[in-house]
């Protein structure tokens, strides 16, 4: 039975800044539609609900909201274009990579989950060279229920966990990890630099980190470490 802590990591805003790629790919969209393209600071705020809200907030901030009718081929036009662009730009923020490792050589097991599709994460996670480092990676489609559904929190504890027990915890940077944390009644720390049109300050968690190289002090604070 192991007493490791499950660490459970966001990808997009938390771990890596991927705003620049996925920018690209919802300009694609945009530029198709004959729309104006939206700056990074506006889709900073619509990421973190996965590519379909991301399309459709993209579409009526510029100008009108999209019909279902025309999803499938926004969606078919993003994903080809961000499929081939996906690690342009996208980088790890600032500590994320020492931080992690030091995690797990002492003993954390980590994991990702995502509302990324699970074919673009594991299409991403080498170009950022952390995929070794988790024991399970969780992007939207692996199950048919994805975040704040609090099962596909508990899907991926089991898993980090190999099946024993163990304390867990959500590490994101929206109102969509703090909400999942929630709702599986497990603790929530929250980055201050991520994509959220929410500071993460004031949504209530019960850290906020500034720094992720400060993870493991907030960590040793909730009695994880």
């Amino acid at each position: 039975m192991s007493l490791s802590p499950a660490l459970i990591f966001d990808l997009d805003g938390t771990l890596a800044d991927t705003a620049p790629d996925l920018l690209g790919a919802t300009n694609a969209v945009l530029a198709a539609r004959e729309r104006p393209r939206i700056d990074l600071t506006s889709l900073r705020h619509m990421v973190g609900h996965g590519a379909r809200a991301l399309i459709f907030q993209a579409m009526e901030a510029s100008g009108a909201p999209v019909t279902e009718a025309e999803m499938p081929g926004l969606m078919e036009i993003f994903l080809d274009h961000y499929r081939r662009h996906i690690a342009d730009d996208s980088l790890l923020f600032p500590g994320v990579a020492g931080t992690l490792a030091a995690l797990d050589r002492d003993g954390a097991r980590l994991g990702v989950l995502t509302n990324k599709p699970q074919a673009l994460t594991d299409l991403l996670m080498p170009h950022l060279g952390i995929a070794p480092l988790f024991a399970a990676i969780y992007g939207a489609g692996r199950k048919p229920y994805t975040k704040p559904d609090p099962r596909i929190f508990q899907d991926v504890v089991a898993d980090v966990l190999a099946g024993g027990k163990g304390p867990a915890v959500m590490i994101g940077d929206s109102v969509t990890d703090l909400s999942t944390a929630r709702a599986a009644g497990a603790p929530c720390i929250l980055v201050s630099f991520g994509y959220t049109p929410v500071p993460a300050a004031d949504l209530g968690a019960d850290a906020v980190l500034d720094d992720f190289a400060a993870l493991p002090d907030a960590l040793r604070d909730l009695k994880l470490l």
